[in-house]
């Protein structure tokens, strides 16, 4: 886990006692210089206070963390959509809200370790207008129907009811959309996604870096 709050990083462990921590660190830079192993890095969004006003954050964070090596799941107080889908358009492979319960948080962070997707409804949402609007064009019948139910925040066990499917199976659906999803958010622009949604030039901007490598 890398969070500037201190209690939160002497708590962690206890509070998700299912999970294993490797490490805690205040920054992004300790992180690095330590390199531990870890299937996942748990990441705030805001590391720069008094203490350490230079600290890497926001997409620059997420960015030299994968570049590391490692997945990363955001973990935030970011409430704002079109950030946390820049989030994983900077290539988090998840965004998990503080304000989620313990039982969920756990349950999500573990998911994101395996390899899948995490995003919350919010931002699915927004994948679901991207695939309405033919942005996303190669969505199966099936994915599509799974999209539609986690952007209204349907667990895979509701979905598994309205489908008569399996939850593992609709999770291997789950698995190949957002596989198709973090490529298509990694490799767009902004220009094209703001189009797409029917947004104002310059709405998302903000939040993706000019240069790349910020």
């Amino acid at each position: 886990m890398v969070d500037d709050a201190t209690a939160l990083r002497a708590s962690i462990a206890s509070l998700l006692p299912a999970l294993r921590f490797a490490s805690v660190h205040r920054n992004v830079e300790e992180l690095l210089d330590e390199r531990p192993t870890a299937d996942v890095v748990i990441l705030d969004l805001h590391l720069a206070n008094a203490l350490q006003p230079s600290a890497s954050q926001g997409i620059a964070a997420i960015r030299k963390v994968i570049e590391a090596g490692y997945r990363v799941c955001v973990y935030t107080q970011e409430e704002r959509r079109f950030v946390l889908a820049a989030c994983l358009a900077a290539g988090a492979l998840g965004v998990v809200s503080k304000s989620s319960s313990l039982e969920d948080t756990e349950l999500s962070f573990q998911a994101v370790a395996d390899g899948e997707l995490v995003a919350p409804p919010t931002v699915t949402g927004l994948i679901e207008v991207l695939a309405r609007r033919g942005a996303l064009t190669i969505l199966t019948a099936r994915q599509r129907e799974v999209l539609a139910g986690r952007a209204r925040g349907l667990t895979y066990a509701e979905l598994s009811r309205f489908l008569f499917l399996s939850e593992s199976t609709l999770r291997g659906y789950w698995r190949d959309l957002t596989d198709t999803v973090s490529r298509y958010l990694q490799e767009t622009s902004p220009g094209d996604i703001e189009r797409a949604l029917g947004l104002g030039p310059g709405d998302l901007v903000d939040f993706w870096p000019v240069d790349p490598h910020q």
